[in-house]
């Protein structure tokens, strides 16, 4: 896999994004409506956000992941921005239920529904084969939506995520919150590859290398990901 360049693409292109709700996801909705090149917007929750509904140029659809996927509208471009942490999900079977199973659907979906393009927020260390539960389904979920035949993929691969969950009405992660002292204080002493990130300088990112839509995978790296996002 190699790294996508820094173009931007105009052409004005329908998206859709599961896990709308999230660090990333809001962020990356933020972003996609107020890209002026981008077309409409459609997210998929499980409950929909008040202050969404008026969005102009954006659709909200209720889906229940444990079961089978409606029928998606058309669409040129499918993020994903679905996770969970074993703590959240309560057992690795309902981790791998969200990281692996929904995610796998949705971009089944997405693809049977006109997608060519596609952006996966994945994890630093997703690995298919590694010791690690949490990296091995992260890169498992990888490989599995590579295999459906994107034209074009990028998958990115952030450090420890940086963001405000209570205004998102989520639970806080005492790991972040340790990141986001130690990153305010000397992380800029830490290379860009696990330095923290913000998780809408991920969004950017990803936005910006699907958008351009160059044919092939790619996988941006955290350390990527802090310059494309800048």
């Amino acid at each position: 896999m190699t790294q996508p360049g820094f173009a931007i693409g105009k052409r004005r292109r329908t998206a859709i994004v599961a896990g709308a709700t999230g660090l990333v996801g809001h962020a990356l909705v933020e972003q996609l409506l107020a890209d002026g090149s981008g077309g409409a917007v459609h997210v998929l929750v499980r409950a929909q956000r008040p202050d969404w509904r008026d969005r102009s140029g954006l659709t909200q659809h209720e889906v229940d992941y444990r079961a089978r996927l409606p029928v998606l509208p058309t669409v040129d471009d499918a993020y994903c921005c679905l996770g969970t942490t074993i703590k959240v999900a309560g057992s690795q079977e309902a981790f791998r239920a969200v990281d692996f199973d929904a995610a796998l659907a949705f971009a089944r979906a997405a693809k049977e529904a006109g997608a060519t393009r596609f952006g996966l927020v994945s994890a630093l260390g997703a690995d298919p084969a590694s010791g690690i539960f949490y990296n091995r389904v992260k890169g498992e979920t990888e490989r599995a939506i590579a295999a459906l035949g994107f034209e074009s993929m990028v998958i990115a691969r952030p450090s420890m995520l940086l963001g405000d969950r209570t205004a998102l009405g989520q639970p806080t992660r005492r790991g972040e919150l340790i990141a986001a002292g130690f990153n305010a204080t000397i992380g800029w002493l830490l290379p860009r590859s696990v330095r923290p990130i913000e998780a809408a300088t991920v969004a950017r990112a990803l936005a910006r290398s699907v958008q351009r839509g160059e044919p092939g995978l790619f996988a941006l790296s955290s350390a990527t990901l802090q310059l494309l996002g800048r």
